[in-house]
């Protein structure tokens, strides 16, 4: 299934914190949201019974990188 674009306003500052959240993780700004999204949504019981969604990757080992 084609992922879906969605433009998405939010305040500088939480954009700065996201974007230092998303390096210290070794993901970009979008993976990271994607990333709290998808978690989000799993632990308030949201998704339909047996759905599996496509995550990020989950952060590299920093001695890998």
């Amino acid at each position: 299934m084609p992922r879906k674009n969605y433009p998405l306003r939010i305040s500088p500052e939480l954009y700065a914190a996201l974007e230092r959240w998303a390096a210290d993780e070794l993901r970009s700004v979008n993976a990271q949201i994607e990333y709290l999204l998808t978690q989000s949504v799993r632990e308030a019981g949201r998704l339909k019974p047996g759905l599996q969604l496509t995550q990020p990757d989950p952060p590299k080992d920093r001695e890998e990188a």
